[in-house]
């Protein structure tokens, strides 16, 4: 009798800590990083994390579609990826290039999908001494997570030569099974279930999570294109605003297109607001210069600091200066145009001067004095050369030829240059 109920007390005791382990299970979690890499994908990021880790996740999938973005950012996704204690993959769905690479290579498992593709993970600026350390960083990452350091490092540097994997002056790029192969990836899949199957994780339920409206518009701001687009709608606000009187609809697209710019921008982590303050007074400089006769200090001063402003906005000094240079190209473009059309558009009447002043209106230039030539007057007083004569009654300004002519003397006119009428003695 005690035995059975020795047995009959462990099968219970069995089935509660099955039904336990059942119940104990804990969700994993698929956190997207996609698009441009900015400060806005880390903030994401971090805030998402914290918030997972706090409910004790099973595991966490990083779902990476990406071109890459700024380093910086980059390092500090890195960072807070290896600082994990749950179980983490890199699941590289589409692509992991440039900046992806190293998010990429700092998850504990990399999974490549058969259609991916992961590498030439080049910087901008490419010289020496930033090349140096972002290869650093692949390589400390690399070492970390036992994976073929050499291989990520042809990733970022074209000069280094794997026989038979890279090449002299290209950089390396791997499709998923070629990632496989050499050791960068663990696994090849495109399915949840199958990764975590493989990888012996138990879990209760995938979550997937979303991007936040935040992340989102701020990738979409800072753009390269929308970036340039917004320049371009910003110089033709102002150029409008400076031709028509008052301020108008003009000064409207400005605003807005500006501050869209620079909140994209600062919201990427491209810059900060000192960008935003440093075009601000180029502006005010440009408003002190159109209300002073000329053109002076307040006027080039302005033109530097708003270029200034962009440039440290944009983060990138050369693609800063493109941007700039296809929205003013652009701007020139649509002005021209819209300068044309302005006979057709009444709204334009302020910038397009629509009225002929010609002879048929009562109009005559003041330099048309043909009508004189080869009359004669008299010298109302002394030409030395210069004087005044008196032509069929009109008094007119004249000039000899060089001779002295004295006062009541008989002239002739005897050539007329534009408004000067040259006279001889008779």
């Amino acid at each position: 009798m005690k035995r059975i109920l020795a047995f009959f007390l462990l099968s219970i005791t069995l089935l509660s800590g099955i039904s336990y382990g059942e119940q104990g299970k804990k969700d994993v979690y698929v956190i997207p990083i996609k698009g441009e890499i900015n400060r806005g994908t880390y903030d994401f990021l971090n805030t998402t994390v914290n918030n997972i880790v706090t409910k004790s996740p099973e595991a966490i999938i990083f779902e990476i579609d990406t071109y890459g973005g700024n380093i910086s950012e980059a390092e500090k996704i890195k960072n807070l990826i290896l600082d994990l204690k749950v179980p983490t993959i890199s699941f590289v769905n589409k692509k992991a290039i440039s900046a992806g690479v190293l998010i990429a290579i700092s998850a504990e498992k990399v999974v490549m999908a058969e259609s991916s593709n992961i590498g030439s993970s080049s910087t901008i600026p490419n010289d020496e001494k930033v090349l140096s350390m972002w290869r650093s960083f692949l390589r400390d990452v690399a070492q970390l997570r036992g994976r073929n350091a050499k291989v990520i490092e042809a990733m970022a540097d074209k000069d280094i030569v794997i026989e038979g994997v890279s090449e002299e002056g290209k950089l390396l790029n791997l499709t998923g099974k070629e990632a496989l192969k050499l050791g960068v990836a663990d696994y090849i899949s495109s399915d949840y279930k199958d990764i975590l199957s493989h990888f012996n994780i138990a879990y209760n339920n995938i979550v997937q999570v979303e991007e936040s409206l935040q992340v989102k518009f701020s990738k979409f701001i800072s753009n390269y294109q929308i970036s340039i687009l917004l320049l371009t709608f910003g110089f033709i606000g102002m150029i409008l605003e400076i031709f028509i009187p008052g301020f108008g609809i003009g000064g409207i697209i400005s605003i807005i297109s500006f501050g869209l710019f620079f909140a994209g921008n600062i919201m990427a982590g491209n810059s900060q607001w000192t960008s935003l303050i440093v075009f601000i007074i180029g502006l005010i400089l440009l408003v002190i210069e159109a209300i002073s006769p000329g053109f002076g200090l307040p006027g080039i001063s302005g033109i530097i600091l708003i270029i200034a402003g962009i440039i440290l906005a944009i983060g990138s000094v050369k693609q800063a200066l493109e941007s700039l240079s296809i929205s003013i190209i652009l701007t020139t473009i649509i002005t021209i145009l819209l300068i044309r059309r302005g006979y057709s558009f009444k709204s334009f009447d302020k910038i397009v001067l629509n009225t002929n002043l010609n002879k048929e209106g009562g109009y005559i230039s003041s330099g048309d004095k043909k009508e004189y030539l080869g009359k004669e007057g008299i010298a109302i007083s002394e030409l030395r050369p210069s004087g005044i004569v008196e032509i069929n009654g009109e008094r007119l300004d004249a000039i000899s030829e060089g001779v002295f002519i004295p006062k009541n003397a008989n002239i002739k006119v005897v050539k007329v240059e534009g408004s000067k009428i040259i006279v001889r003695r008779l």
